[in-house]
């Protein structure tokens, strides 16, 4: 029997995500002047689907059905990604010059929310047959051994970096990567080594994207005055960053979750998503949820989010087949990692990515693509000695 508990807490959230896409859109809706109820229906919508899914996945045999969604998920998005720039303009949704969405039946879908899935079944359907402990092997043999994952892996990161601009999911797929070698038997040596490699990538990466650039200098305009504090003054006054060029986003983000205070403002009450806080039902819902409800509303989703992880986690280390271990830890790190990146983001912490909260953000690629990943750990679950 599949967990019922971990079935349980998603289609809470996905629940939350409805309310919370209702509250946090009212003053989107009256922008592009649709019903108040638009993206609540939408968001309703694709929830029903996702819930339908995760019970769907969760009944069939995962010795018969496991492998092939998990290699459809990952060749089906590769090919599509590959293709996007080159399909019309009716068939491909682009948002700031990068094409990252198709329309299908009226809806845009993301492949790369797809693939997330596929990468780390496909990681970890390999790793349990190539990679083991690393007892008595030097670190040229574990780069040699990793080389065809790095290979593919480079592959991805000019893919979805360059070809959709989306740099957030590069950094989320990173470091699932680089967790998940470490559980298939990696040396700590070699896990610090590709820590290194994978940092001057992404270093290059914002190197040599404007946007991005512009994206850092807003995040330390806001960072600097507390961080130069510990430099001398000569040096500091070499890294401050004009005040003009001060990240309104991620200030306003933070004032409403200073306005929330402990209890909130209570449901459909705040002031920062009338304008001031954009899309503040999909990037900064956790900063709308902060408004709304609170340090306590906060702290109810992150404890529903972290018993999902551990029943996730719970599945991996209760499972005998290695690739359902390694799979389900690299599901959990999925969401832990994208949970993770957006918290920071929109508190300051780190620049923003762009990278939705699993579950809890509007919008309907990311929740089908986080559900049929818990819908196949589920699967895995009947496999799994969970009493």
């Amino acid at each position: 029997m599949a967990d019922r508990k971990l079935f349980t807490l998603v289609s809470i959230l996905i629940g939350i995500s409805i309310i919370l896409a209702y509250s946090l859109s009212s003053y989107t809706t009256l922008l592009f002047g649709v019903s108040e109820f638009h993206f609540a229906t939408r968001q309703a919508a694709f929830g029903i689907v996702s819930i339908t899914i995760m019970w769907g996945l969760a009944q069939l045999d995962p010795d018969k059905w496991l492998k092939p969604i998990g290699f459809t998920l990952f060749f089906g998005s590769v090919v599509l990604m590959i293709a996007m720039p080159f399909l019309p303009e009716y068939l491909v949704k682009a948002v700031g010059g990068a094409k990252r969405w198709i329309k299908v039946f009226g809806f845009s879908l993301a492949p790369v929310e797809f693939f997330k899935i596929g990468f780390v079944y496909f990681l970890a359907w390999s790793f349990s047959r190539k990679l083991g402990h690393h007892d008595g092997m030097g670190i040229k043999q574990e780069f040699i051994r990793f080389a065809p994952y790095g290979v593919v892996f480079i592959g991805v990161m000019f893919i979805i970096a360059f070809g959709q601009k989306d740099l957030g999911q590069v950094v989320v797929l990173g470091l699932t990567l680089l967790f998940l070698l470490m559980f298939a038997g990696s040396s700590f040596r070699f896990f610090f080594s590709i820590l290194s490699a994978v940092s001057l990538f992404f270093i290059f990466f914002i190197l040599t994207a404007e946007h991005r650039m512009a994206r850092i200098k807003s995040w330390w305009a806001l960072a600097q005055n507390s961080v130069l504090e510990l430099f001398p003054t000569s040096i500091a006054e070499r890294l401050r960053v004009p005040t003009e060029v001060e990240p309104y986003q991620i200030g306003h983000s933070l004032n409403a979750i200073h306005n929330g205070g402990i209890f909130g403002t209570g449901l459909a009450n705040g002031t920062f998503k009338l304008g001031f806080l954009s899309e503040v039902h999909t990037d900064f819902v956790l900063a709308g949820l902060a408004e709304e409800f609170g340090f306590i509303g906060v702290l109810a989703v992150v404890f529903i989010f972290m018993w999902i992880l551990q029943r996730i986690f719970k599945i991996a280390n209760r499972s005998n087949d290695a690739s359902i271990y390694l799979f389900s830890i690299g599901v959990g790190l999925l969401l832990a990692f994208a949970f993770l990146v957006n918290a920071y983001g929109i508190s300051g912490i780190t620049p923003i990515k762009g990278i939705s909260v699993p579950f809890l953000s509007y919008g309907g690629s990311a929740i089908l693509g986080a559900s049929i990943g818990i819908g196949m750990v589920l699967m895995a679950s009947k496999k799994a000695n969970m009493k």
